[in-house]
């Protein structure tokens, strides 16, 4: 990382007033003619894609990181979908060493949950649990009971989060949008919420059996959010997150272009608005983007051929803020409590003297050329919003400077 200015320049003891404690508060000032500012805590995203190594045609660990810094994240959890996946000690070393030499921002890997993320065999658990951060076969579901059953039960005896993909595979058909009004008009093949819920249902049956503590990656649907609801008031040792995009998209925002494909996929308005009722209540915890790069040509073949994954480092604060936070859907304390506080207390990552400092009171269209991510692919592209990051400062090291 690159020490651009004087960390003394940034230093709390020289700007104190500026400076935000970690306790997930934000500081506001007014800089007179020159506009509002915000500095918040670093954020903390607990699931993305940076495809290194094996896919660096989508994506590095640099231009991730970097895009990371850019969307004032200062501490990110890299999934195991990789070539090699990272399943045991040797495979997950070729990823920490990428890590090591070109991360901006802290980047926690995590280890997959079985062997090839096959879901036939468990992965060497054991041999990766002091280096990574949870386990999750992101990107599939793990369809066998029997194998998550064992998975949970190691996980447990290791003190490691099993952070899972929900998905049943024999619900899917072959669908790749939401299983919904659009999917009908259109003439497309739809994924039911079912897919999702059903075995969010089983793994929460599990967790309860073995005391597992078990995260549930990107929810989309208002049934998972009252099944983790019910779990909590249970007392399972569960949490969850959803994405920016289901927080403020749904069904009726689909367009023929790939930029509005993802997995899970958008869902109804019901679905968002249960979603949202979920985060101000507290039974989701934390917003993650799945920040999920493709190339260009992966992402032009339209809503039925492209692939699934659209990129959000570089959104998510602008775009919560500007339809969550400005209209008073959302406090601005819970949106930091879900971007902050809650996925570094959930994953135990530590934060250290780390903020960023965001220009408010001027909004400005989303260009995906601007991007630092490889990744272009965003449906958020065009959105007028409030909210840039000028700076993203980590013990005292400048990760990102705004250049403009």
């Amino acid at each position: 990382m690159e020490k651009l200015v004087s960390a003394a320049f940034f230093h709390p003891e020289t700007y104190s007033r500026f400076y935000p404690p970690m306790g997930g508060s934000a500081v506001s000032f007014s800089a007179g003619e020159g506009g509002s500012f915000l500095i918040l805590p670093g954020f903390c995203d607990v699931h993305v894609h940076f495809r290194e190594p094996g896919f660096s045609y989508k994506e590095t660990i640099a231009t991730g990181s970097a895009a990371a810094a850019r969307g004032g994240y200062t501490a990110v959890c890299a999934m195991p979908n990789l070539d090699p996946v990272p399943d045991g000690a040797d495979t997950l070393a070729a990823e920490r060493a990428i890590i090591d030499r070109d991360a901006v921002v802290p980047v926690y890997p995590y280890g997959a949950i079985t062997k090839g993320e096959k879901g036939e065999a468990l992965a060497d658990m054991e041999a990766m649990a002091p280096d990574v951060i949870a386990f999750s076969d992101d990107g599939r579901g793990v369809q066998s009971e029997s194998m998550m059953r064992s998975a949970m039960e190691k996980a447990r005896r290791l003190r490691k989060i099993i952070a899972a993909h929900c998905e049943v595979n024999e619900l899917l058909h072959g669908g790749y949008i939401h299983d919904g009004a659009y999917a009908a008009a259109h003439g497309h093949r739809g994924i039911s919420g079912e897919s999702e819920w059903r075995q969010i249902k089983r793994d929460l049956s599990l967790a309860k059996e073995t005391g597992c503590a078990y995260h549930v990656c990107h929810i989309s649907t208002a049934e998972s959010v009252e099944l983790i609801r019910a779990a909590k008031a249970q007392g399972v040792d569960v949490t969850c997150e959803t994405g920016p995009h289901y927080l403020t998209l749904d069904e009726d925002d689909l367009q023929e272009d790939g930029r509005f494909k993802m997995n899970p996929p958008l869902r109804t308005k019901r679905d968002r608005e249960a979603l949202i009722e979920g985060l101000l209540d507290g039974t989701i915890d934390m917003i993650a983007t799945d920040h999920a790069p493709h190339s260009a040509e992966e992402k032009s073949r339209g809503l039925e051929k492209s692939a699934m994954g659209i990129v959000g480092l570089e959104t998510a604060f602008p775009v919560l803020y500007t339809r969550l936070v400005r209209p008073g859907i959302l406090p601005l304390e819970r949106l930091v409590r879900a971007m902050v506080l809650a996925p570094r207390e959930r994953f135990c990552i530590p934060a250290g003297e780390e903020w960023c400092l965001w220009e408010m009171d001027r909004s400005y269209t989303v260009d995906p050329g601007e991007f630092y991510s490889m990744g272009r692919s965003t449906p958020f592209a065009g959105w007028e919003v409030y909210g840039r990051c000028r700076f993203t400062v980590r013990e005292g090291y400048v990760a990102y400077q705004s250049r403009d």
